[in-house]
């Protein structure tokens, strides 16, 4: 009988946004999804951001009390079954780390802090699964709290990404302070987005797109009043924006705004907004703009029953990594295989899954930094996995392969500091002794390796006598090896039978 557990039918994802916090709970049918229960709260996340890029004390008071009620909704649940994700606030907020520490305890659940490209591809593929299956191409606009997404793509795959500082939270607070609204705001306002759109211009032309969508709340709140006020049918216009515009100046105050079709939570960040709106119509050249409700939410919860389906996203990245590297890639599947049968001698019944395969991941493109340079070439990789965009993985986990691959050659001093995480030593230890084992660069029997185990200060590795005979290069390298673990105090053994 399999012993590989089936996809769950149930998956959930939370959305900690600049703006609000969404927790959505979906039931998979086929390749379907359908919302069984969405809880929402409208935190603000992006307005308790001081000048120091510190979140003040209040608003983290919001964003915990709103976690123990998700973690609450969320008990019972599997940690395969759930995907929670952080975005631009929690990007710069340097008092971020301290935060996520609390809220995980909270939540239950692990936090991911994406990157803005990898947020505009899972926007993306939430907006493309509520869309009709066309071949054109999209330009995908999305106004969150604290940032603004914009992809062009086609089908499910994004093939332009980018993400600027532009929020709805953020402008709101920083152009309309206090709420008051005037003519010299919205042109300060826009005159800001413009300048921040005018850097990828040249990469969302007109002639690359067919169809103009938004996506999330600002936008729903622009089609759903202009089309309230009979402005438009039901889409968003140039020409509606700017009769709203007038509105608002004319309300004067975000308390005074009384617009049909406006919820009363949107009010208080319409300004900032409708001005980034305005902003990238002008700046894009869009005559109109249709809205749909798939947004990150949905593409983080399409993306986790990718994975669920061997359709993992990072292993796609993995395979670009190795092509735009040059890697030498039966190396680095020599290495892989290696990697991936120490760490399940070392960590026996209580194997992880999950570091298993950051552990193979970091195997096949522990050699990339050598398209930099040959001299610290693990160095190098570590510098691009750490800062590269990687479709798929969270923040963490390339800070995790990045830690991983750094230690598997070259002095173990530097890793104390490094290893944060004493699960990591096994990782570290399994890539290391492989990419040894594999030095020459020649195949050799992986099944003379006859175990990889945890002892009372390190660990014991037992290779085949006859082995060790014939490979007196290797065995030398081993005692090296044995010396840089003794000098951070983890007994490494080395035994032949």
């Amino acid at each position: 009988m399999s012993s590989v557990k089936p996809p769950f039918d149930v998956l959930a994802t939370v959305d900690m946004g600049s703006n609000s916090f969404r927790l959505q709970i979906s039931r998979v049918v086929d390749d379907q999804l359908y919302t069984l229960d969405s809880l929402k709260d409208t935190v603000r996340l992006g307005g308790g951001l001081q000048d120091d890029k510190t979140l003040d004390s209040e608003t983290l008071q919001r964003a915990l009390a709103c976690m123990g009620r998700f973690g609450e909704r969320l008990r019972g649940f599997d940690p395969k079954q759930v995907r929670v994700v952080g975005t631009n606030t929690l990007r710069v907020a340097k008092n971020a780390p301290e935060f996520i520490v609390q809220a995980e305890r909270l939540l239950g659940f692990p936090i991911e802090i994406i990157a803005g490209r990898e947020e505009a591809r899972l926007i993306y593929l939430g907006a493309a699964h509520s869309l009709p299956a066309t071949k054109e191409r999209r330009l995908v606009v999305d106004i969150g709290g604290g940032s603004t997404e914009f992809i062009i793509g086609s089908g499910y795959k994004a093939h332009v990404t980018e993400s600027l500082p532009l929020g709805c939270v953020v402008f709101s607070k920083r152009f309309f302070v206090d709420g008051k609204i005037s003519k010299s705001a919205f042109r300060d306002a826009e005159l800001a987005s413009r300048n921040e759109i005018q850097r990828i211009v040249h990469e969302y032309p007109a002639s690359e797109w067919q169809l103009a969508v938004g996506t999330s709340g600002t936008a729903r709140a622009l089609r759903d009043m202009m089309e309230a006020n009979g402005w438009s049918n039901g889409e968003i216009t140039l020409r509606g924006m700017k009769r709203l515009r007038d509105d608002l100046i004319t309300c004067g105050h975000t308390k005074d705004i009384r617009i049909n079709g406006l919820k009363d939570d949107r009010a208080p960040v319409l300004p900032g907004g409708l001005a980034i709106m305005i902003a990238i119509f002008e700046s894009l050249a869009i005559e109109q703009m249709i809205v749909t409700d798939g947004a990150l939410r949905d593409g983080v919860l399409y993306d986790l029953m990718g994975r669920q389906r061997e359709k993992d996203m990072r292993d796609s990245t993995i395979t670009q990594f190795k092509r735009r590297y040059h890697v030498d890639v039966p190396q680095a599947e020599r290495v892989s295989g290696l990697a991936e049968r120490l760490f399940r001698l070392v960590s026996g019944d209580a194997l992880d899954p999950d570091m298993l395969k950051r552990v193979i991941w970091a195997a096949k493109v522990h050699e990339i930094g050598l398209t930099i340079a040959h001299a610290a070439y693990h160095k190098h990789s570590a510098y691009v996995l750490t800062n590269a965009d990687m479709p798929g993985f969270s923040r963490r986990e390339q800070s995790t392969l990045a830690t991983i691959v750094l230690g598997h050659r070259g002095d173990m001093g530097k890793m104390v500091k490094e290893v944060a995480d004493p699960a990591l030593w096994p990782a570290v230890l399994s890539l290391r002794l492989a990419a040894l084992f594999y030095r020459s660069r020649n195949e050799l029997d992986i099944n003379a390796v006859h175990g990889l185990t945890p002892t009372m200060n390190g660990y014991a590795l037992t290779v085949g006598k006859d082995w060790l005979a014939a490979n007196p290069l290797t065995t030398a390298a081993f005692r090296q090896e044995i010396a840089q673990w003794k000098a951070i105090g983890v007994a490494l053994e080395l035994r032949g039978d």
